[in-house]
């Protein structure tokens, strides 16, 4: 972090939705590396629960840079006050939110309209909406990594993506916006990551958990689909460096650019972690989801010089050793 200061964010007061989950735990965890070096940043962040989450993660619980409005995406209220920059990232990604797609739907739309009509007169000069890969519809096995510049499908019909669905139209929210005088939107479309604290649904921490709890790894599919990953730390660089440096109005895929399979990661996280542990393939899942998640990241390399830093391996290793000391 300090080879990539981001003075741009020095001294500026940022208001943030989304800071108790794993995008904000790894968000705060690089703001209070910048600070460490003197960028006197302040947030003020939303929770539902702010002791639940100073509890599950009490090295924030001294900080003097960090302060908590307690509420929900469609409830809160900010009041008269300033900031130089906000970031929305907050929505339900668990299973239990998916099974409720008219809800996650409404929570979204909701939500995004609340956070606008609530910053709206704070004097923000900066504003990162962090949104999904999930917006392009289905990726096929055999379509090329996906661009920002890609015709966005129109798959309304789908309902099982009703949270990309809801980022989409959260996007076009936060553009309009601008129309009232207000900045334009820096959109981040995030993919996959890698890394501690990251969801026990996803593959990547079933992976682990499996080999900590059973010494193997099961594939409940057939480990064709790809997905790339970028660790956490990177993610949550690239998000203050969309924040900071990032063309107002303009689009920056999230990810990593590797294309690695189901099967793959399973058997290099075996390889990283229990060499000896057994890998084991139940079957065919023919109506999988996301056969290919993988973004184009071109823009925001050439643009802001983003890059995977991390290993692979080395995240693995940090995501382990996080599940082994949380035991």
């Amino acid at each position: 972090m300090a080879t990539r200061p981001l003075t741009e964010l020095h001294g500026m007061r940022v208001f943030a939705t989304g800071c108790t989950g794993f995008f904000g735990y790894w968000l705060l965890s690089a703001i209070t590396c910048l600070n460490r070096h003197g960028a006197k940043i302040e947030v003020v962040a939303l929770s539902r629960n702010p002791a639940k989450f100073l509890q599950r993660h009490p090295e924030f619980s001294d900080a003097p840079w960090l302060s908590f409005v307690t509420g929900t995406i469609v409830d809160f209220r900010l009041g008269v006050t300033h900031f130089d920059a906000v970031i929305h990232a907050a929505t339900d990604t668990s299973p239990e939110a998916a099974a409720k797609p008219m809800e996650l739907l409404a929570d979204i739309t909701a939500g995004t309209q609340n956070f606008l009509a609530q910053v709206s007169t704070t004097g923000y000069r900066r504003f990162l909406f962090v949104s999904s890969g999930a917006v392009y519809g289905e990726q096929t096995a055999k379509v090329e990594p996906i661009s920002e510049a890609s015709a966005l499908p129109d798959q309304s019909e789908n309902a099982a993506n009703a949270y990309g669905h809801g980022k989409r139209i959260a996007e076009a929210l936060c553009i309009t916006s601008a129309q009232a005088n207000l900045p334009a939107p820096v959109i981040a479309r995030c993919f996959a990551f890698i890394g501690p604290y990251l969801p026990e649904h996803l593959a990547p921490a079933q992976f682990v958990r499996d080999l900590i709890d059973n010494d193997e790894i099961i594939l409940q599919g057939d480990g064709t689909p790809l997905r790339s990953y970028l660790d956490a730390g990177d993610l949550a660089l690239w998000l203050l460096s969309l924040l900071a440096r990032g063309a107002a109005g303009s689009v920056y895929n999230v990810g990593g650019t590797t294309p690695v399979s189901i099967a793959e990661l399973a058997t290099t996280i075996r390889d990283a972690l229990r060499p000896r542990a057994s890998v084991t393939t139940l079957g065919t899942a023919p109506n999988a989801p996301r056969q290919r998640y993988v973004p184009d990241t071109t823009r925001a390399r050439e643009e802001l010089n983003l890059l995977p830093w991390t290993p692979l391996t080395q995240s693995i290793q940090r995501m382990a050793a996080a599940m082994e000391s949380a035991r």
